[in-house]
């Protein structure tokens, strides 16, 4: 397993391997029904049955992940570092939200994505949202 970092056409890529590359750009998607289970009050992070920030957030990384799993090696993963978020907008129980993230950045196994979050076409959410490439065997001989 080797990490190579190369600029071609002023993008940064990441060769992790042999085959996988993530290159800025990359985009993935989420999305959630709003259960009871996904509000606010039931996850303790307030007192209003709406579509809780605690369940926005986990939506927006697994947007992030998807953007980048297909190109992540075997024996490697990415874990969150970091998030900067806006709630904007309450999503009642029923609603279906969904979530975009595209990878913008790569500072060495550093990864950074613009997030937005949306019922409908109405903006809910929106997020700066970092990850870090890590060896899932050696992350968790870490911990």
């Amino acid at each position: 397993m080797f990490w190579l970092l190369r600029s071609r056409g002023g993008q940064t890529r990441v060769i992790i391997g042999t085959m996988s590359e993530i290159v800025a750009g990359m985009h993935g998607e989420a999305s959630r029904h709003v259960t009871e289970e996904l509000t606010a009050e039931r996850l303790g992070s307030g007192s209003v049955a709406v579509f809780g920030t605690p369940a926005l957030l986990a939506m927006i990384e697994d947007a992030a992940v998807d953007a980048v799993s297909a190109s992540v090696s075997d024996g490697m993963t990415t874990v969150g570092t970091w998030v900067e978020l806006e709630h904007l907008a309450p999503s009642r129980v029923g609603a279906r939200v969904r979530a975009t993230a595209t990878l913008t950045g790569i500072d060495g196994k550093r990864l950074e994505f613009e997030c937005e979050a949306f019922e409908g076409d109405v903006l809910i959410g929106r997020a700066r949202h970092r990850r870090a490439l890590v060896n899932v065997e050696r992350f968790l001989a870490g911990s």
